[in-house]
């Protein structure tokens, strides 16, 4: 091929490495041609959906030649009616990477900086680099974010900061009182983008809520999925609470019909359904404590995790232990890629899938 397409691409596309995902079931089928695999590499819910997300999805069946509401009003009415906050604060995206996606179309160019933690969500440097700006990665604390550090690394080139809280892929989170000391050290023209895709799966009464902040702070963007807690992954249903003024330049940059219908319909029965999100807590409440007991046993440590996963310490490389977890049927998540080359990310499954990984570590390990 005579023509370098890599070069004709944007400067900022040309240095990223590709998002890798956790590996899906199919593929290991075929690579070595096993079954009866459990995946507990993407943190999906073990539980599936609401039953009533599945009778809205077929109650929409026949409508697929019909465009879906652009503006998505019914789930935005829904969301504004469970959270009490107003409709115009609502940005509405294609699962929540398609916030963070906008917030750096939206916010970031060539010459401006984002901030984020070392061993913080892939996505965040990606969207950063895709529109040339420049990443400034703060050395974590803990495994967490050192927000006195990231508030300290602010410069007048900053225009976006990310927080995941409780972070991916190490499961740690920054309590209130970090949140309010920080945030009343951001400038009012840097955005703080609050990632809060696993907040629905925090038990502490005394958790910080991003929407809490929202009233006195208009420069936060708080960002949440349907993707885990509600189990509709598949679906890509994201949303995004902010200041009417922040919410505006979002939708300037939103795609028309990003969010498809059966998810717009899907996401307003799981919302309704909340009784099945406290299954999924308390499930993933007991498969944590059932994970972390098992792991102890085997002589291994963990970081502490507010999150449906769990990261695991080898204190070895992880990578041959994550090979060997895939010739018994098990799919966990490597995390070198997140400079965490002695640790594996594994998500809270059922009960069953809980102690079969950790009989297939014990066996991966004595071996």
């Amino acid at each position: 091929m005579a023509c370098d397409y890599i070069a004709l691409a944007n400067p900022g596309v040309q240095k990223i490495s590709p998002y890798q995902p956790g590996k899906p079931i199919e593929e290991l089928e075929r690579e070595l041609g096993i079954t009866d695999i459990i995946k507990l590499a993407s943190n999906e819910n073990p539980l599936g959906c609401s039953p009533r997300v599945l009778v809205a999805i077929e109650s929409g069946m026949s409508e697929l030649a019909l465009y879906p509401d652009g503006n998505g009003f019914v789930l935005k009415k829904a969301l504004s009616d469970f959270y009490q906050r107003p409709i115009e604060e609502i940005t509405l995206g294609n699962g929540s990477n398609d916030i963070l996606e906008l917030t750096a179309r939206a916010f970031l160019g060539a010459g401006d900086e984002a901030i984020y933690a070392q061993h913080s969500f892939a996505v965040y440097p990606l969207v950063v680099q895709a529109v040339g700006a420049t990443g400034i990665t703060v050395p974590a604390r803990n495994w967490g974010h050192d927000l006195v550090a990231m508030a300290a690394a602010i410069t007048p080139k900053t225009r976006v900061i990310f927080i995941a809280n409780p972070n991916n892929p190490t499961g740690t989170w920054v309590e209130k009182d970090e949140l309010d000391t920080f945030f009343r050290a951001v400038p009012e023209n840097v955005l703080v983008v609050l990632d809060e895709a696993y907040g629905e799966f925090v038990e502490a009464a005394d958790f910080p809520d991003g929407l809490d902040y929202l009233s006195r702070y208009p420069n936060i963007i708080v960002s949440r999925t349907f993707s885990k807690a509600y189990g509709l992954a598949a679906l890509r249903v994201g949303y995004a609470f902010a200041h009417p003024d922040v919410t505006n330049v979002l939708n300037r940059v939103r795609q028309p019909f990003n969010v498809n219908a059966l998810g717009l319909r899907a996401a307003v029965a799981a919302l309704g359904d909340q009784s099945f999100v406290a299954r999924v807590r308390t499930l993933n409440t007991d498969g944590m404590r059932q994970i972390s007991e098992g792991v102890v046993a085997l002589g291994l440590d963990f970081i502490p995790s507010r999150g449906n996963f769990l990261c695991i310490d080898l204190k070895r490389p992880g990578l041959p232990v994550y090979e060997a977890l895939l010739r018994q049927g098990v799919i966990v998540r490597p995390v070198t890629s997140y400079g965490l080359p002695d640790f594996l990310r594994v998500t809270i499954g059922t009960r069953a899938e809980n102690e079969r990984f950790l009989a297939a570590l014990k066996a991966v390990l004595s071996s």
